[in-house]
């Protein structure tokens, strides 16, 4: 026989508090991964102590500190950067590298970024999800170029899997080595080279 609720007995709030601890473990990772020294790595455990909760409750949604990690940057990024179709190639390479332009150098997404590089380069894990990470975004662009092909904006033929690695080329050199800025300017005219090379 069903049970009825007893008079000003609160509901069930189970779903609503998880989702609120994992909200708040993800808030915490990038706020070390924001802050964090250089040479120093984010562990499980400076994670669920910033996050006020026990490593138990990370594991219990992430298999491993990198998976936290990337949720950490997806969930950053996930509405910053478009896959724009304007029906013009130039005008959607330069929207699409606009938004990665913006969302890779403001000043916490820059940090989370730099952060996890440092991990990949220890944390053969981290750098395998990053790499996944980075497929999407070059899956995006590539979806891009190939509505443009059949536009007959391409040229048949042309690698646009080359073309993509010119794209990323360009952000992670000057990204990672700080030698130029990335610009709206710089985006445009990256585009507008792009789209000549395509045709």
């Amino acid at each position: 026989m069903p049970t009825t609720p007893e008079p000003g007995r609160r509901p069930h709030t189970g779903r609503r508090r998880n989702e609120a601890a994992r909200q708040a473990i993800l808030a915490a990772t990038r706020r070390l991964l924001a802050e964090n020294a250089p040479g120093r790595p984010v562990t499980v455990d400076a994670i669920a102590k910033e996050a006020g909760i026990g490593k138990q409750t990370i594991y219990r949604w992430w298999p491993s500190k990198g998976a936290v990690l990337l949720e950490a940057l997806t969930s950053l990024a996930r509405d910053e950067v478009r896959t724009p179709d304007t029906g013009v190639l130039e005008s959607d390479l330069a929207a699409f590298l606009g938004d990665i332009f913006r969302a890779g150098t403001a000043p916490d997404n820059a940090a989370v970024l730099r952060t996890l590089a440092a991990e990949a380069a220890r944390d053969a894990q981290v750098a395998e999800l990053l790499l996944g990470f980075t497929r999407t975004r070059r899956g995006a662009l590539r979806t891009l170029l190939e509505r443009a092909r059949e536009r007959g904006e391409v040229a048949p033929g042309t690698d646009l899997d080359l073309l993509v690695d010119q794209a990323f080329g360009v952000y992670w050199f000057r990204f990672l080595s700080g030698l130029a800025p990335l610009t709206p300017a710089v985006a445009r005219e990256l585009a507008r080279t792009l789209a000549l090379g395509a045709r």
